[in-house]
């Protein structure tokens, strides 16, 4: 068995016997017609680990704290769809220009407080970011939670995430791939 199937099978294990806050039960997963309808709503492709979580383990409700987010329908656990997330967050931004939604970037888990965990989907490791906007300065708001979403799943799985209470106060650096509002060109 290869790295990669191990991890989705100590996933599909995990997620099999723990429930999230909000969740009383594991969805099934998603079909591939409805991947592609997600996919052509948010107009990019879901990382390929990202879109095997859902076509083989659950729609969401899997995952540390609150759970994956579903992918295109609501759930019962009452959080908005990723793809809705996303397509709302875009819009917002583009409603607020100090605040942009980074292209790609996919909310897949809420952490609450405004606080989501997301996938940068245009890079092929799949940083798993942590988007916290509790503050004033946008920059300031993007950190770097995992350098790939499989890190991300690992540190789920061993339980040494920073959101576990004994990791309370670990420091992420800042995303360096976040680009903030544009500023206006200077003339001389």
């Amino acid at each position: 068995m290869t790295e990669h199937e191990q991890l989705l099978t100590q996933v599909a294990a995990k997620a099999r016997n723990t429930r999230p806050w909000g969740w009383p039960s594991l969805p099934e997963p998603v079909d591939a017609a409805t991947l592609a309808r997600a996919e052509a709503a948010l107009g990019f492709a879901l990382p390929p680990l990202l879109a095997e979580l859902y076509l083989r383990i659950a729609d969401g409700g899997f995952g540390p704290e609150y759970g994956l987010l579903p992918l295109l329908d609501s759930e019962p656990s009452g959080e908005p769809a990723a793809v809705a997330q996303y397509l709302a967050n875009r819009e917002s931004g583009r409603e607020d220009p100090d605040w942009p939604w980074p292209e790609g970037v996919l909310p897949i888990s809420h952490w609450g407080c405004g606080m989501y965990a997301c996938v940068d989907c245009r890079s092929p490791q799949a940083p798993v970011l942590l988007f916290e906007p509790n503050g004033d300065d946008p920059a300031q708001a993007w950190f770097l939670d995992s350098p790939g979403l499989t890190d991300w799943l690992h540190s789920w799985l061993r339980g040494t995430g920073w959101y576990e209470e004994e990791n309370e106060g670990v420091d992420m650096a800042l995303w360096t791939g976040f680009q903030g509002p544009a500023t206006p060109a200077r003339t001389p």
